[in-house]
């Protein structure tokens, strides 16, 4: 399990450990959150294609499909 604060995820940077169409590197653009300021998800960027996607910020937790930083 990777240990963040989901409020501090804004420009942090993710590596996809089963890259899909050479993308493995990712960006955290930004940080979605509810009327109350509660993280609901956020959008990555990848940073070979540019292409951005959303997905709940809990699914970065998960150590077997990401990990924090670029490596």
């Amino acid at each position: 399990m990777n240990p963040f604060n989901p409020r501090k995820l804004a420009l942090s940077k993710w590596t996809a450990c089963a890259p899909v169409n050479k993308e493995k590197h990712f960006l955290v653009t930004q940080l979605i959150c509810d009327e109350v300021g509660v993280p609901l998800q956020v959008e990555l960027q990848a940073v070979y294609s540019g292409r951005a996607e959303r997905l709940d910020w809990r699914e970065l937790r998960d150590d077997k499909r990401w990990r924090m930083g670029w490596k």
